[in-house]
């Protein structure tokens, strides 16, 4: 029986992870779950799209991944579940999949009632009627085909990525996530960094300098570096990033090499 992993922005304070967890187990008591993260920023997509790559190459093929950041829950957006080499990802379409589309192997659209967990589920809580359980029959072996009628993968919603872009001096991104210690992951790759000289990064009328870990500078300095991810970031050694520059994701941030 496959892992089901989950990632959504429900947080730890209310009911709602717990919720969808039971449903699963009462469709699959066997299932083994996941969680990947519940502390997303609500609505945020993007950090979704960020903790979805930088997982799946951790987890074996064929696990399926729920994936529940969904401001659109109850309007026109269509429930899928998609299959790729790596796994199958079940989740409202609305952009949020996006990195996956180039690896479709098959979409549907999550229509057949019989295996969502009433017929006539909340149109505020599709993540307990509807993904749970579908997930939940698809770690049983039910196929793909039988959960929903298949998708055109070119009809799927893509989201507004916002790539790195060059220019004179380097390169301009976007802060993509912050994660618990206030780090500022951005969306410049690390192929993208000199080695020779080195370069630094500006943030807004902050020069920030380089570094290859995060003790290179003094406690509570500001220093840019590659993180474990594979992006340029910027971090406060021992600090909070974040909170001292007063960032949020989709803040620019530029490579000066």
């Amino acid at each position: 029986m496959p892992a089901i992993v989950l990632l959504t922005d429900f947080g730890g304070q209310d009911h709602y992870v717990g919720v969808v967890k039971g449903v699963i187990l009462g469709i699959a008591p066997q299932a083994q779950m996941i969680d990947l993260s519940h502390d997303l920023p609500p609505y945020e997509w993007a950090a979704a799209q960020f903790l979805l790559t930088q997982a799946t190459p951790y987890f074996p093929p064929g696990t399926i991944y729920v994936v529940i950041v969904d401001p659109g829950v109850g309007g026109t957006r269509r429930p899928i579940a998609l299959q790729t080499p790596t796994g199958t990802y079940v989740a409202p379409d609305n952009g949020v999949l996006q990195p996956l589309f180039p690896q479709v192997q098959a979409v549907v659209e999550l229509n057949n009632p019989t295996y969502w967990r009433t017929p006539q589920p909340s149109q505020t809580f599709h993540g307990r009627d509807i993904f749970a359980p579908v997930a939940a029959h698809l770690s049983r072996g039910i196929p793909l085909g039988e959960i929903g009628a298949p998708l055109d993968p070119q009809t799927l919603v893509t989201g507004q990525l916002v790539r790195p872009i060059a220019t004179p001096t380097g390169w301009r991104g976007h802060i993509q996530y912050i994660d618990r210690f206030g780090n500022l992951i951005s969306t410049i790759p690390a192929s993208q960094v000199p080695l020779n000289p080195l370069p630094h990064v500006q943030w807004r009328d902050i020069t920030i300098p380089w570094g290859t870990h995060y003790g290179a500078v003094p406690v509570g300095e500001l220093v840019a570096l590659v993180g474990s991810h594979g992006y340029v970031e910027i971090a406060c050694h021992q600090g909070h990033a974040a909170r001292r520059l007063g960032a949020k994701i989709g803040d620019e941030v530029l490579l000066i090499c």
